[in-house]
């Protein structure tokens, strides 16, 4: 396909010039563009284009200290704040692995990258790093904090830098999803009663040529049952009495990060629900919840309970779990807050 773009680089600036104070996700929507196309028409103008190289990217990030990693996807943003620890890296998956910063990610999806300055607020200077899908859309950023080395975020910069500094990117639509015919839920229920790890559940889904959500709606009350919108903000009011630590997943494509801990200060927003502790940040959009659900998989160590969160297309927002260690039966208390989450009548799939 022949590299364009749809607006010049002279045009998306002149705009992004008049709409300053706007989030790039939301000027980018509003200008029929994406958000990578926003972020290459600056190059040269603060941005550097760079290979989106997942090993030099992680094998780099180990050396830069105190860093804010961010994970979106339409309804959720997830951010943590600390050091980038563990990195291991694969052909088809790559994971950093850490106290702080945890992430699974499918290098993939990722097709650009770009390296951005920018006066703040203050006239200091905001350095992120910013990754982004063949569609253009955002898979994964990170952001110089004041204690980032920003020596080691230079030389990181300089080995991503690709030497095509064109502003042209090769935005391509989404294939369509190819569906033969799903199993049945006789068949789900085998393969879901024989589960011994949760990690089997996605290999389940895919050998039995089933959307995750449709699953859920075939598998029965022992297994998953719908619950109210309002259980989210429930959970998260209910762990914090608590103190209960419990694991946060929200993902895209090209990138899963994960929150592992407590959670404390709550703060609703107009339609958002917001963590805001120390280094855990989430804004989620509540307005944009289709469907909630709560998941019970079986394990070698006993069942492992979920609660999944789903938007009007069918796509996974977020996910929690109670936090536990592998080979330990999860926590009793994160099971009585699962089970006692408003429930929801819906219509099941046959």
């Amino acid at each position: 396909m022949t590299e364009t773009l749809r607006k010049s680089p002279d045009d998306i600036r002149a705009l992004r010039e008049k709409h300053k104070q706007m989030r790039e996700r939301d000027f980018a929507r509003i200008h029929g563009i994406s958000e990578a196309e926003l972020a290459s028409a600056h190059i040269g103008h603060g941005v550097i284009r760079l290979n989106a190289d997942v090993e030099v990217l992680l094998n780099g990030l180990t050396a830069l200290g105190e860093i804010m990693a961010l994970t979106r996807n339409e309804s959720a943003v997830h951010e943590k704040i600390g050091p980038v620890e563990k990195v291991v890296v694969g052909p088809n998956a790559s994971m950093v692995l850490g106290s702080q910063i945890d992430l699974r990610i499918f290098p993939g999806k990722w097709a650009f990258g770009f390296a951005v300055e920018k006066a703040g607020e203050n006239g200091e200077v905001r350095r992120s790093l910013q990754f982004f899908d063949r569609q253009g859309n955002a898979v994964f950023k990170i952001h110089a904090r004041p204690a980032t080395d920003l020596e080691a975020w230079a030389v990181l910069t300089v080995n991503l830098t690709a030497k095509d500094q064109s502003p042209a990117l090769d935005i391509r639509p989404a294939l369509p999803i190819e569906r033969r015919t799903p199993a049945s839920a006789a068949e789900l229920r085998e393969r879901w009663s024989a589960l011994t790890d949760t990690h089997q559940f996605f290999g389940m889904l895919r050998d039995l040529n089933l959307d995750r959500l449709d699953a859920l709606k075939m598998a029965g009350e022992d297994y998953a049952w719908p619950l109210e919108e309002a259980a989210v903000p429930a959970l998260f009011t209910a762990a914090a009495k608590a103190q209960l630590p419990i694991m946060v997943f929200v993902g895209n494509g090209g990138c899963i990060q994960i929150h592992s801990g407590p959670v404390e200060t709550i703060t609703p927003m107009g339609p958002w629900l917001n963590v805001m502790d120390p280094t855990f940040h989430l804004h989620l959009r509540l307005d944009q919840i289709a469907e909630v659900w709560a998941v019970r998989k079986p394990t070698k160590d006993g069942h492992v309970s979920s609660v999944e969160v789903y938007g009007a297309d069918g796509n996974l927002i977020i996910q929690f779990f109670g936090k536990r260690k592998e080979g330990v039966d999860e926590r009793a208390e994160w099971r009585v807050i699962v089970e006692t989450l408003p429930t929801a009548q819906r219509n099941r799939a046959a």
